[in-house]
């Protein structure tokens, strides 16, 4: 039995082909486009950690900074108490 032969229709295979290329060369844009957004988190990423360290030494010297306006105004409320008690010695 002879199976008689069928042209073959190239139109279809030309069309899977060019799909085949264009989806080739989207996954080679993609890739690239997944490695530069790689790089560019780890620089966001190495930013926002200085950014961090940076609030902290901030907040640190926030709260000293608070403590010696505290202590400032101790020294001051104490000394206003000696300059009264020197005043009422009447010398």
């Amino acid at each position: 039995m002879l199976k008689t032969a069928r042209p073959v229709d190239t139109e279809a295979l030309d069309r899977l082909e060019e799909k085949v290329k264009l989806l080739v060369a989207l996954i080679g844009r993609m890739r690239t486009e997944q490695a530069r957004l790689a790089d560019e988190h780890q620089k966001v990423s190495k930013e926002l950690d200085v950014a961090r360290a940076r609030l902290q030494e901030v907040e640190g010297a926030t709260a000293e900074v608070a403590t010696l306006k505290d202590e400032r105004d101790l020294i001051r409320a104490r000394v206003s108490s000696l300059l009264e008690q020197l005043e009422g010695l009447s010398l």
